[in-house]
């Protein structure tokens, strides 16, 4: 069964289903692709021609290749067509009914040990199975955009799911050269559903104003290493879409608060400035924007005295430390001195800052001066509790605890599954592992505290890990 030579047919010629029609012929299948607009397979595989001549052009791709891969295509004119296939993979419209429907008509036609996967990237692969003869056989095959280039494939069990299925086409993937991450059918899957507090925060962020848009990009892009800042990406991914996903997952998850909707982004989305694709969302596009960085200062504003003690500096009496989740002037209040937090995570050359409302601008000046001297740019944000890169990435760790927590996947296929999906700089387990589950536990505990909101409520296993944590320690 799913041999290198067995028929795959996929139904929908959009640009997923066409992506994925020209993975399996590339890996060697001879491909079936069905779409019910008339003539629009046949579109699609022109479109697959294009995209290969482009390739062969740049020298990515001898034409021998290009013209083996497209002589295995062929145009579907009915469902019947699709009778031969050992694997038929649906890339519809996101709505159940509609992917029902086809897996009801297919069963109608294909044998009863032909292999029914779905692309969706939101609906229950258990609801998708419900309806359809041998339910067994149904499985979650989720490719990402673009499917030729992109390697990640989370492969979805639902309730009824073969495990022995889901294993081949784990086998399948990787010889088409993906990345398979097995995991079990719940809302938003592995990435959809862990990727959901890198934007909820970025929204948050610019709601309370704590900076411009451009700063908190920069604040996680160049401060916390993720490829893209959130606010930038979700422009380029579509305001309507991303909205939409997460109306989505919120929505499945019974109005659980960690996946409130942003009413900021819900105006975007009805003002119709849905990003790259209007040319205005949150920027304007092609994207110019650029962060305000802190002007050079002068060593006037040299500190006469820098001691250090562990991760907190002490620069003339001003104290400088890493954010552990209470805002500046709660820690100043405490201290009874003038406080600036770090945003720190790892080395990089951007600094970012959040005084407290006791700092004067002279001082501030020094602790600019301080970071500038060691050749970083400076960015000073208003006093927010947890920061930018520290709060997003602590709610990253939680999210993937709750999912492994929760039997959604395995601690390996989360981390590869961030890596992989949404080119995270690494894993959200091995970054919290890395930065200390104590810490994460205090920041989110110190915003729970804060804001009197369960959406920061640690999960009983970051307790956990925790408290392991402690005790290997001493």
């Amino acid at each position: 069964m799913l041999t290198p030579d067995a028929v795959i047919a996929v139904i929908g010629s959009g640009t997923m289903g066409a992506g994925i029609a020209q993975v399996a012929a590339s890996a060697g299948h001879a491909v079936w692709l069905y779409d019910i607009q008339p003539g629009a397979a046949k579109r699609a595989i022109d479109g697959i021609d294009t995209a290969l001549s482009a390739r062969v052009a740049k020298g990515k791709l001898d034409d021998a290749s290009r013209q083996s891969t497209l002589a295995r295509l062929h145009p579907a004119e009915t469902l019947a067509d699709l009778a031969q296939a050992e694997l038929a993979i649906e890339a519809a419209a996101e709505q159940i009914d509609i992917k029902q429907a086809i897996f009801r008509d297919l069963a109608a036609v294909c044998g009863a040990d032909t292999v029914f996967a779905s692309n969706t990237s939101s609906i229950s692969i258990t609801a998708i199975a419900s309806g359809i003869s041998h339910p067994a056989r149904v499985v979650g095959l989720h490719f990402f955009n673009p499917a030729p280039v992109m390697k990640l494939v989370e492969v979805v069990s639902g309730l009824e799911t073969s495990p022995e299925i889901a294993e081949r086409l784990c086998e399948l993937a990787l010889r088409w050269g993906k990345q398979p991450v097995r995991c079990h059918s719940t809302p938003g899957f592995i990435v959809n559903r862990v990727a959901r507090p890198f934007y909820a925060e970025a929204w948050r962020a610019l709601e309370e104003q704590v900076a411009p848009a451009a700063a908190i990009d920069a604040a996680l892009r160049d401060g916390a290493g993720f490829p893209m800042g959130p606010l930038a990406l979700t422009d380029l991914i579509g305001q309507d879409v991303n909205f939409a996903v997460t109306c989505s997952v919120f929505n499945a998850f019974w109005q659980e608060r960690r996946f409130l909707p942003s009413l900021t982004q819900q105006e975007l989305v009805l003002g119709k400035r849905l990003g790259k694709k209007t040319g205005q969302g949150v920027y304007r596009w092609p994207l110019e924007a650029k962060p305000e960085y802190q002007p050079q200062m002068s060593e006037e504003f040299a500190a006469k005295q820098v001691t250090q003690s562990g991760k907190t500096l002490e620069l003339d009496g001003i104290v400088v430390a890493i954010t552990s989740g209470m805002t500046a002037t709660a820690m100043s209040a405490e201290l009874k001195r003038p406080v600036v937090l770090r945003d720190r995570l790892a080395e990089s050359a951007l600094e970012v800052l959040a005084p407290s409302a006791s700092v004067t601008p002279q001082q501030l000046a020094k602790v600019t001066h301080y970071f500038q001297r060691q050749g970083k740019q400076v960015l000073v944000i208003n006093d927010y509790p947890g920061m930018l890169a520290w709060r997003t990435v602590a709610m990253l760790a939680n999210e993937a605890l709750d999912a492994l927590q929760k039997g959604v996947a395995g601690e390996a296929d989360i981390d590869t599954a961030m890596q992989l999906g949404v080119n995270y700089p690494q894993g959200p387990l091995a970054w919290g592992a890395r930065l200390g589950w104590q810490n994460v536990l205090t920041l989110l505990e110190n915003l729970q505290r804060h804001y009197g909101e369960e959406r920061y409520r640690p999960t009983s296993l970051l307790r956990q890990r925790a408290l392991l944590e402690n005790q290997h320690e001493h």
